[in-house]
């Protein structure tokens, strides 16, 4: 037997094991609903693939043998995930437990999608290298873009024009060949959403999550009971449309042409700093704008989906986040019954959320349920 062909009830078990933690055997199948018998073997055979082990026993107190939960392991696999923005590159290594190895990011020139790959295969090699994976099982490679999907199949995407040669391109085929490994391609923001749900410690307490990310431009990440919702076509999130691109919109790249046109000489949105002395003024006054613009979303997103959270993240810098968040709670923001107002947070995950939610895409395809 193969990861792969995991029947419904071994990926129910993964799920249970990613969202709770380590459990009896006995809790989980009465967790899942399922006989002791049958968790049993199934157990066994994902113990033999090396997914799930034993949690080693820490001497518990009591009489008897004690039970021994189970939990995923770790060495059960790793996974890459890998993004490029305008003037950077990130690659991220994560374990099958959904744990960060280790992560790259460098500044580069625009490259097309043949170049990335190229970069990417390399790059990742010296990581797996680095870190003593080679012989490990590798799950595959997931990659985020900025932008919706043009095809059913996933293959070519409306990719931002800040990346030439990207948009409309067979993403899928040209990364195949280069790289050689199974394949995800997702969203930007749908990335960041499963980085949040998964790896931002929400998981465990809610269902139902929305994650704005300011990337290139603004796109949402919506989890509706623990799925990701992606829409009849595929363009589930794309919050963009709200704010057309000729507009001030609440984006970095907006940022970033709003502190140009005050005469801060900046080229990235990595120079971005708001402890500048002259940068300062126009970051406040850019944050009072966006939130006010934001403010329509979150009231949007808190009214249809009724999120445990809502999260903020993106590239730039933290403090600008924080701020946005902080006008946004300090707001007339609306209520539901018990006066429940719309819960914003900022990412607490270190690392680029969308790198790392590409990362988990191998890994959570072998846990889904369809």
């Amino acid at each position: 037997m193969t990861l792969s062909n995991f029947d419904k009830d071994q990926r129910r078990i993964l799920r249970e094991l990613r969202k709770a933690g380590p459990l009896p055997r006995t809790v989980l199948a009465a967790r899942l609903e399922m006989s002791g018998a049958a968790l049993t073997r199934f157990s066994r055979e994902m113990l033999s693939l090396g997914v799930v082990e034993e949690v080693p026993d820490i001497g518990a107190a009591g009489r008897g043998r004690p039970a021994i939960p189970l939990r995923l392991a770790a060495g059960g696999g790793y996974a890459v995930g890998a993004t490029a923005h305008k003037g950077l590159l990130d690659i991220a290594l994560v374990d099958f437990a959904g744990n960060p190895i280790a992560t790259h990011r460098e500044t580069t020139e625009p490259i097309d999608p043949r170049q990335f790959a190229r970069r990417v295969r390399r790059l990742t090699h010296d990581l797996v290298d680095r870190h003593g994976l080679l012989g490990q099982r590798m799950l595959g490679m997931g990659v985020a873009v900025p932008g919706p999907a043009l095809s059913p199949d996933g293959e070519r995407w409306s990719v931002v024009h800040e990346m030439p040669g990207w948009r409309d391109a067979p993403l899928g085929e040209i990364f195949r060949a280069e790289l050689g490994w199974s394949l995800w391609i997702e969203n930007d923001a749908n990335a960041a959403a499963i980085a949040e749900f998964y790896m931002g410690g929400l998981l465990q307490d809610f269902s139902t999550v929305v994650v704005l990310l300011l990337g290139f431009g603004i796109g949402a990440g919506v989890i509706v009971d623990g799925r990701l919702m992606r829409g009849q076509f595929g363009v589930a999130g794309e919050i963009g449309c709200l704010f057309p691109g000729e507009r001030p919109r609440p984006s970095p790249l907006d940022l970033l042409s709003t502190l140009n046109a005050s005469g801060c000489a900046l080229s990235s949105i990595t120079d971005i700093d708001i402890h500048s002395e002259s940068q300062r003024a126009t970051i406040t006054e850019w944050m009072d704008r966006a939130a006010s613009q934001l403010e329509v979303v979150v009231n949007t997103a808190f009214s249809w989906f009724d999120p445990g959270a809502i999260v903020l993240a993106g590239t730039i810098p933290v403090e600008i986040l924080q701020g946005l968040s902080d006008r946004l709670q300090s707001r007339d923001l609306v209520n539901t019954v018990h006066d429940r107002r719309p819960p914003v947070r900022i990412s607490g995950l270190r690392g680029s959320p969308i790198t790392l939610g590409a990362a988990l895409l191998p890994i959570e395809a072998v846990s889904a349920l369809v």
